[in-house]
């Protein structure tokens, strides 16, 4: 007979013992190797079993075991020790509290995901979204910020996967108890759950619990909806990561946006934590926060309506987008949405035609049936980011139509590369070898804070000392490949007798790539089998061989991903290479832990530029694995020569995707042959190979300061959160009615602006150096000179005359407007280049609280911009 509840019965702790409940539910267990080495002697067995979880460990203990650690001096001493420790972690002041201009930082923070890597033990995240989630909590907690995580208690997290016996990913959802999850209920004050509640069309209601999941310094709220108060529908709205239809989705995201906001507030009431200042949202799927706000301020006795409310939400909001390409964009029907915020499912004073007006695809080529949830996202948020320098770039592009007339390159999102937290996925051994040359409190500080210094002592450490920790960690990485590669082998029928040959897979000494990261088609997993007979060679190379490990999760509804895993674990299991390439299913952060460290190699082959930052070669990087990857995400920003090898692109016009397929699939086999695994075997007499170290070292003295999630926080903070806080502050109260006012008589009134003929006057002789000195009339209408800047903008030109890297300056009002209300702008423009050379002058709406001149989207130009007259300016 099958149960139809599962519950955890614990164990009682004795008195002496009762602070490992404490170390148990703070998540900083998972990134603080002292704490984990605790649990691991309360029962190595028992942790082992438990999948190194110490919410369950003390679940499943057995009682005599735990008296006899009650009476364990020695035990009992590390065990006050590491309490604390964490007391000091917790309540001691970090960089924030000490950052110059601290007392102007925000207050607080809230952070916004629909998914959290926090650790393999808190299964909720799906692969680099919610990792990067998890790691941008985690570094605000080491670095001190006042940050509160807000996402989605799944109770089926993302599935757990499996293989067939031809290959095919299984999926399976087991339920999470959270009695067995480092989390506890948010309590009002007389003991009850703390709730949050929506109203639904049709007088339907969804309330959700609150799951406070504590990680370090940092608290984390997951709204749950399985309880009582909702009918089936509803609790099954957070049953699972990224599932359901497009009704199930857009409830996950209203829950996510307007109940994250409402259980904020609740958290800052009963705990009486500081309210944010400043709102972040990882990515569209939270993108409604911002609704839910403009109904608070809407509400309050402020005195605002939807656009004074609309400008005070916008300017301490931040929306980060990490999406490439307009189809990875939640876009919902128009209708499905006007449903759920009309009617007796409206938000007070927050018109149903106002919400449309954010997600509305207005621009040409544009859906206007759908809602677009990254377009309500940058339309909510003064100040916008992509996630690394070239995916800012491409993002500028994709989403330009919303700021019509200004060029790519002036669209106001900027980017801020992702990082990695570095005490999560740098392997004990790594952090060891460092610490021993600097100190552990300076290697902490190198981790945490990506401070450059601490990483040049890598320079001193001698080859031998490395080369015997990657051998450690390579080793490492093959005991766990071959036991995880005999369990899926007998999850999918194999017997005993068949599984002999899993003992010897993957050899210590040889040359290891790896390769892990979820499967859509752009990251090409099986580009590697473009041309099996040149695969096959380089693995079972007589000198050189070469091994891969891969791991890698299909979308449950993309069968084309899942056909590329059944392709590649075909590969992988011919009798003539299975020793040498492996597919390892379940790919979780339990097995990217030791998969990173022990890699010589970290593969990426994305089609450029559809990855927007790619951080799994980072975590590589940081154990001393080397990247061979496309120019893409944040491998272009880096990659210098010296820390491993670029895959040529062949995106030149009409080579089709086959083609490119196949050219840099062959680049890739030659740069493994010829260049890799060439380096990685050339030894010297003492049998090390002294330039293959060079390159690891470079690549941690290098990559260490930049790739740590503590130097991706800190951007954070000082180029958004910041400038987020202190624009808040400026409008809250008569600022946020007057902006709102000014945009609204600056969009009635820009029809009427117009720029005249400029007249040009070359001052002295046309030369480099001389300048034009400019005249220009301007119409303003009814607008002021105060409500514009009047530019000159110059630069290389095309052979269509656009301008290329420009240079802007600015022309002044000369006198007065006319009584037709022209007026007068004079200035001069250098000529600061040779070559094709031109400039045009613009009018752009001006105001001391606008975060960027395009703002508003609104540009004046000169009726005849296609260039000035031919002439040679030498």
């Amino acid at each position: 007979m099958k149960a139809i509840r599962r519950f955890t019965v614990r164990t009682v702790l004795p008195e002496q013992l009762q602070p490992l409940h404490e170390l148990a539910l703070n998540l900083r267990w998972s990134w603080h190797p002292e704490t984990r080495e605790l649990f691991r002697a309360v029962d190595p067995g028992v942790w082992e079993a438990v999948g190194e979880d110490p919410v369950r460990l003390l679940g499943e203990v057995p009682a005599r075991r735990l008296a006899a650690l009650a009476c364990d001096r020695r035990f009992l001493r590390r065990l006050g020790d590491l309490t604390d420790d964490l007391a000091d972690y917790l309540g001691a002041p970090r960089w924030y509290q000490s950052a110059p201009g601290a007392e102007a930082l925000p207050a607080a923070i809230a952070y916004f995901s629909p998914e959290y890597g926090i650790a393999a033990a808190l299964p909720q995240y799906s692969g680099g979204l919610g990792i990067l989630a998890g790691d941008h909590l985690k570094a605000a907690s080491d670095l001190g910020v006042p940050l509160i995580g807000v996402g989605l208690f799944y109770r089926h997290g993302y599935f757990r996967q499996s293989l067939s016996r031809d290959g095919w990913q299984q999926e399976r959802y087991p339920v999470l108890d959270p009695e067995e999850l480092a989390v506890t209920l948010l309590r009002e004050a007389d003991g009850t759950p703390a709730r949050v509640e929506l109203a639904l069309p049709a007088g339907r209601r969804l309330a959700a619990q609150i799951w406070r999941a504590q990680v370090g310094r940092v608290p984390l709220l997951l709204l749950d909806s399985d309880v009582a108060a909702n009918a089936a529908g509803e609790r099954d709205v957070t049953d699972r990561l990224y599932g359901g239809g497009s009704e199930h989705r857009l409830l996950q995201e209203m829950l996510l946006g307007i109940g994250g906001v409402r259980a904020v507030r609740a958290f800052c009431r009963i705990t009486g934590h500081p309210a944010p200042e400043v709102f972040h949202t990882n990515e569209g799927h939270a993108g409604f926060l911002g609704v839910e706000r403009i109904r608070e301020l809407v509400a309050d006795d402020r005195g605002h309506d939807f656009g004074a409310a609309l400008e005070a939400v916008r300017a301490g909001t931040l929306f980060t987008t990490h999406t490439p390409v307009p189809a990875g964009i939640d876009r919902f029907e128009a209708e499905l949405v006007a449903r759920h915020f009309s009617g007796d499912a409206a938000l007070r004073g927050v018109p149903v035609e106002r919400v449309l007006a954010l997600g509305l695809e207005n621009w040409p080529g544009g859906d206007p049936k759908l809602f677009n949830m990254a377009a309500m996202g940058l339309r909510l948020a003064q100040r916008a980011n992509g996630v690394s320098t070239l995916h800012g770039a491409v993002s500028r592009g994709m989403f330009g139509a919303l700021w019509p007339g200004f060029d790519p390159a002036e669209v106001p999102i900027t980017s801020v590369t992702n990082g990695v937290h570095a005490p999560t996925w740098m392997d004990p051994a790594v952090v060891r070898l460092g610490a021993a040359r600097i100190g552990a409190d300076q290697a902490e500080a190198a981790m945490t804070a990506g401070e450059a210094g601490p990483w040049s002592a890598v320079e001193h450490i001698d080859d031998s000392e490395i080369w015997e920790v990657r051998g450690r960690l390579r080793a490492q990485l093959v005991e766990e490949a071959r036991r995880r590669l005999r369990a899926s082998w007998r999850a999918r029928g194999a017997g005993e007798a068949e599984l002999g040959w899993t003992g010897a897979v993957l050899d210590p000494e040889v040359l290891t790539i790896g390769f892990a990261r979820r499967v859509p088609s752009y990251k090409r997993l099986t580009l590697m089998l473009r041309d099996q007979e040149r695969l096959r060679s380089l693995l079972l190379h007589p000198t050189r061989p070469v091994q891969i490990v891969v791991a890698g999760k299909a979308h449950p509804a993309d069968d084309g991903g899942k056909r590329l895993i059944q392709q590649l674990v075909a590969f992988a299991g011919d009798p003539a290479v299975r020793h040498r390439i492996v597919f390892l299913p379940d790919y979780d952060m339990a097995m990217a832990t030791r998969l990173y460290p022990g890699c010589d190699v970290w593969l990426n082959n994305p089609l450029r530029p559809l990855e927007a930052c790619g951080t799994s070669g980072m975590k590589a990087a940081l154990n001393g694995c080397l990247n061979l990857s496309v120019l893409d995400g944040w491998w272009d920003e880096w990659y210098d020569g010296r820390n491993g090898w670029a895959i040529p692109t062949a995106d030149a016009a009409g080579i089709d995707e086959d083609q490119r397929d196949d050219i840099e699939a062959a680049a890739l086999y030659d740069l493994i042959e010829h260049q890799v695994a060439a380096r990685y075997y050339e030894r010297g007499p003492d049998g090390l190979p002294h330039r293959w170290i060079a390159m690891v070292r470079h690549t941690l003295a290098t990559l260490g300061p930049k790739v740590p999630a503590g130097r991706m926080v800190r951007e954070y903070v000082e180029r958004l959160y910041a400038p987020a806080a202190q624009a808040q502050r400026r409008l809250d109260g008569p600022g946020a009615r007057q902006l709102a006012d000014w945009k609204a008589r600056i969009r009635q009134a820009w029809p009427q602006v117009a720029v005249g003929p400029v007249d040009a006057a070359v001052a002295e002789a046309a030369e480099l150096g001389t300048a034009l000195a400019l005249k220009v009339q301007v119409t303003l209408g009814t607008l002021t000179a105060e409500d514009v800047e009047v530019q000159v903008v110059s630069g290389t030109v095309d052979e269509q005359d656009r301008l290329r890297e420009v240079d802007l300056g600015t022309l002044k009002p000369a006198g007065g407007p006319d009584l037709t209300g022209c007026q007068r702008y004079e200035g001069t423009l250098e000529l600061n280049r040779t070559g094709p050379f031109g400039y045009t002058v613009r009018v752009l709406p001006s105001h001391p609280l606008l975060a960027a001149s395009a703002e508003l989207g609104l540009v004046a130009l000169p009726v005849e911009s296609a260039g000035m007259d031919a002439g040679v300016l030498r």
